[in-house]
This record gives structure tokens, C-alpha cells and sequence, in this order.
């Protein structure tokens, strides 16, 4: 019964642990929500800017599981190519570290439990201010002092070490390179079923300040749980595309050699990180074998990128490639404990970003079949039928995916921000709509032969181009906060449609009476309806911009 009660005591322990792990990780992220997209923004082809990238966001999210779901999820979605998601791969190894340097540096050098309140203390006034900025810190010291608490429970809870526990243990230490082996094993195990190095982490820390087992055997548990790590990765790759397949696969790849390197020189590596580290504070040595054991694969492999990439395309194939587009997926990152709310809206946003570039295609594939209806028409209606079947699915997935952005703890620049998203991919959507449309009335006009008044396409074009004018100005500030100065320029643009229509349609009024073919003005009358209507979508997602930050 006692030893039921125990292991009760350290589940409850580890759950306060993680559960203030997640308060603090949400309150960062909306501290620093702006930073983080900015971040996110600048994840260039440059190999080390990629690491730097991967080491930040981990830093802020406070898991390495998060980052990688998030890049597999990205590469899925063609937002990062392999070669960028290496980089970042191995980055978030680096960022993990942090944690284990939080704990270890306060967890153990200081009476927790007398830390941990008045830190929620001090956090708790800041959390119910008015001011979104003040609240959000507030959240987060909250966190960070719920999360020393749950670590003051592990240490009390956790097993001392006496006869008993040295008989058992004996077992399993001391045994060479066996002993490794087991310990590796142990931590991966661990950290799969916790779904956090960072927590598996902790639990490393604690049964080493307890005395539970040496250093050598909480090193191996380390090196471990950076196999145990993978699986989110892997989890979340089930389904999508062979690049993000890939990406999961350098993820298991690059922890895995990682774990073998250092596994070969583990007693040379043992020594040089005690001769690094005063002192024999075991938590201290720790962290810094977690720090070096990561620092040194990466500066290892990371001359290799272009190489890993072509070796994982050589296990992972492309295969046929599929005819047309495929069916779109956008799937949402909740596969960690760590909610990613910042991370979820940057994919969003980016995703929002390509409907734009999708639409504008529709439209200039419209465009260059009103001034050639002879050139490829078939071709071209089926092309521009796929892109608004497309355009659809995007709709409905990215749709959904705001409605669960929705349930997020974002702050409200990013409930703005979903809303004005929302809006703006409705929007998009309709001028799809319409783009179909009107390609559809270019095939009719073209198999049935409709003439239309002699001036009709050199009085057509002006406003054309000033659709194709208008699609870009949206495309090209589609993430950005639309200025009161910027917006007026929308207005003049859709101001000026508006008396290209109304000069249009009185043009046609006037070839009706001059004996002109009514199918053909009928029709002309559906283009120029058409392409008003874009103005008019354009103009209400700049305005969707306007509240957007």
C-alpha cells in the first residue's frame, strides 16, 4: 500500500511539474508572441541561422517535441524545404537544454518550496491587470513557480537512497557498456510516456540529487530521452507528404547517431565535463553533459546538412508524383503537452499567405486566356477547375484550423488575428469562385463562337489589369497590419472599378440599341459583374487587415 501511495505521490508530483511547465510556456508565448513570429519570419536556407531559429523557439516553447511537430508540419505544408528543417532539427536539441538549466541552477541550490510561492505571488497581481502585456507575464511567473513547486514534491517524493535501493540498483550499474545500453533505453522509455524530454529531464535530475544513480547512469538516461524525443515527430509525419516524412526521419536520424557518437567516447566525455564543472554538484555536471552532448552533434553533423538530406531522399523516395494538386490537409499541432498557440497562428497565417498566391494564379490563368482564347482553353479551364477545387478544400481546412486556434489561450492580438484570418479566407475563396466563373464564360464565348461588340477586350483590359493590380497589393500585405493610409489606396482602387462598371455597362446600354448581339453583351455583362465583385472581395479583406496586428 505505501509503495501504491508513493508512486501516486510522484505521478501527482510530475503532474504539477508539466502543468506549470504549460502555464509557462502559453504565458511566454504571448509575452512574446511578436518576437516569436519574428523568428519564425526569418528561418532563411542559411544552415546556422536555421540552428539559431530552432534554439529560440525551443527556448520560448519549452519543448523540443513542439518545434519538431512543428516543422514536420511546415514542410507538409511546402512552408520549409528539408534542407531549413535540418537546421532547425538541430537547433531545438540545443534549445531543450535550457530547461535543464532552469532546474538544475534553482531547482537545487535553493529550498524550492520557499522560492515557489512568492513567485506565484509576485506573478498573480500581474496576472489580473489590465493590461494584456502585464497579464501575460503574470501567467507566465505563475507558471514558473508551479513548476518549482511540482519539482519540490519529485524531490520530497522521489525514493532516498538506502540498502534496499542500493541492492536494486546494483543490478543495473556498474555493468560497462551494458549499463549504458539499459540507461539509454530507460530514459527513452521515460520520456515516451511522459511526451516531454523536458520532464523526463527533471525526473533524470531528481533521481541523481537523491542519490538514486550516478552520474554515468543519468547521462545514459539523458542521451535516451533524445531518442524518446522523436516520436512526436515520427507520430505526427504518419500522413503527410514525403518531405515531412523525411524531415521526422532526420529527426530520429540525427538524435540517434548523436546518442551513438557520444555513446563510443562516454568516459572521455564523463571526464571532460567534471573537469569543466566545479565543484561535484551532480545536477550541475548533468546539465552541462546535456548541453555538450548536444552542442557537439551539431557542430558534428551540421557541415553535413546537404548530405543528410540526399541520403534520407535515397530511404524515403518520391515515388510517382501524383496527378494535379492531391487533397489539401492542414493539420493542427496539439500533439504535445505544451499548447503552441504562437506556432499554430504563424502556420496559419502562412497557410493564409498561399490561398493568396493560389487565387491570384486562378485569375492571371484567366487573364492570359481573355487575350489568347485560342491557346490551350481545355488545358486551362481544367487547370483553373482544379485550383478552385482546391481553393475549397483550403477554405474548410484552414477554417477549422482557426475555429481550434479559437480554443487556444491566445492573447487578443491573436483572437484578432484569427478573426481578421477567418474573414480574409472567406473572402479568398469567393474570388475563386469567381475566377471559375469567369474562365467558364471565356470557354463559352470560345466553343460557341459568341461575338462580342468590337471594342470589348480593349475596354476589358484597363480593368483587368487593375484586378491584377488589386490581387497583388492584397497578396503582398495579406499578414500585415493595414495602415488607415494604406487602406485608402484599396478605396481608390475600388472606387475606380466602380466607374470602369458603371462605363462599361453604359456601353453596353448603348450597343443593345445600336442593333448589337444580345448573347454577346449578355455575356460581357456576366465578365464585367465577375470581375466587380472581385474589387469588392479584395476591398473587405483589406479591410479584414485593418484590424489585423
Amino acid at each position: 500500500m505505501t509503495l501504491v501511495l508513493n508512486i501516486m505521490q510522484i505521478i501527482g508530483a510530475l503532474g504539477v511539474f508539466l502543468f506549470g511547465m504549460k502555464v509557462m510556456s502559453e504565458g511566454i508565448q504571448k509575452a512574446a508572441g511578436d518576437g516569436l513570429q519574428s523568428v519564425l519570419n526569418h528561418i532563411t536556407s542559411n544552415r546556422f541561422a536555421a540552428v539559431l531559429t530552432g534554439f529560440l523557439i525551443t527556448a520560448i516553447v519549452q519543448s523540443s517535441s513542439a518545434t519538431t511537430v512543428m516543422v514536420v508540419s511546415f514542410v507538409n505544408a511546402g512552408l520549409l524545404t528539408l534542407t531549413q528543417s535540418i537546421g532547425v532539427i538541430m537547433g531545438a536539441n540545443i534549445g531543450t537544454t535550457v530547461t535543464g538549466w532552469i532546474v538544475s541552477l534553482l531547482g537545487f541550490k535553493f529550498k524550492i518550496s520557499t522560492m515557489a510561492l512568492p513567485i506565484i505571488g509576485l506573478g498573480l497581481p500581474l496576472y489580473f491587470s489590465k493590461s494584456a502585456k502585464r497579464n501575460d507575464w503574470g501567467e507566465f511567473l505563475i507558471g514558473f513557480g508551479i513548476l518549482f513547486l511540482g519539482l519540490s514534491f519529485l524531490k520530497n517524493y522521489m525514493p532516498k537512497l538506502d540498502d534496499q535501493m542500493v541492492s536494486f540498483l546494483s543490478q543495473y550499474t556498474g555493468r560497462g557498456a551494458l549499463s549504458l545500453i539499459i540507461f539509454i533505453i530507460a530514459g527513452a522509455l521515460v520520456t515516451i510516456i511522459v511526451h516531454s524530454s523536458s520532464a523526463s529531464m527533471a525526473i533524470t535530475l531528481t533521481m541523481a540529487y537523491n542519490g538514486l544513480i550516478p552520474l554515468e547512469a543519468a547521462a545514459a538516461m539523458v542521451m535516451g530521452s533524445n531518442v524518446g524525443t522523436t516520436i512526436d515527430a515520427f507520430l505526427a509525419s504518419i500522413g503527410t507528404n514525403v518531405n515531412a516524412k523525411r524531415a521526422a526521419l532526420v529527426h530520429i536520424l540525427f538524435n540517434c547517431a548523436g546518442v551513438l557518437v557520444v555513446a563510443l567516447m562516454f568516459k572521455p566525455f564523463i571526464v571532460m565535463v567534471r573537469s569543466i564543472v566545479p565543484g561535484d554538484e551532480i545536477t550541475m555536471n548533468l546539465a552541462m553533459f546535456h548541453t555538450l552532448f548536444n552542442i557537439l552533434n551539431t557542430l558534428i553533423f551540421i557541415g553535413f546538412v546537404p548530405q543528410i538530406a540526399r541520403m534520407v531522399e535515397r530511404m524515403i523516395p518520391a515515388g510517382e508524383v501524383e496527378a494535379g494538386l492531391g487533397k489539401y490537409k492542414l493539420t493542427y499541432i496539439d500533439s504535445t503537452i505544451q499548447n503552441v498557440p504562437e506556432i499554430n497562428i504563424i502556420e496559419a497565417q502562412k497557410e493564409v499567405s498561399h490561398m493568396t498566391k493560389v487565387i491570384e494564379d486562378m485569375f492571371n490563368i484567366y487573364t492570359e486566356v481573355f487575350k489568347n482564347p485560342k491557346k490551350k482553353m481545355g488545358a486551362r479551364v481544367k487547370e483553373v477547375k482544379e485550383l478552385e477545387d482546391y481553393s475549397d478544400q483550403m477554405q474548410e481546412e484552414i477554417t477549422k484550423f482557426l475555429i481550434a486556434c479559437f480554443g487556444d489561450s491566445l492573447n487578443q492580438n491573436g483572437r484578432n488575428n484569427v478573426s481578421s484570418m477567418m474573414r480574409i479566407v472567406n473572402e479568398l475563396e469567393s474570388i475563386g469562385d469567381s475566377c471559375y466563373s469567369l474562365i467558364l464564360l471565356a470557354e463559352r464565348r470560345f466553343k460557341k463562337d459568341i461575338p462580342m461588340h468590337d471594342k470589348a477586350a480593349e475596354e476589358l483590359i484597363p480593368v483587368i489589369t487593375l484586378v491584377q493590380k488589386f490581387l497583388f497589393f492584397i497578396k503582398s500585405r495579406v499578414n500585415l497590419h493595414m495602415s488607415k493610409e494604406t487602406l485608402k489606396e484599396a478605396y481608390e482602387m475600388e472606387s475606380k472599378m466602380e466607374s470602369f462598371k458603371k462605363s462599361l455597362k453604359k456601353e453596353v446600354r448603348k450597343n443593345l440599341k445600336s442593333g448589337a448581339d444580345i448573347k454577346g453583351e449578355l455575356l460581357y455583362l456576366d465578365i464585367v459583374r465577375h470581375i466587380d465583385q472581385i474589387g469588392d472581395y479584395c476591398l473587405n479583406i483589406a479591410q479584414a487587415l485593418r484590424i489585423y496586428n
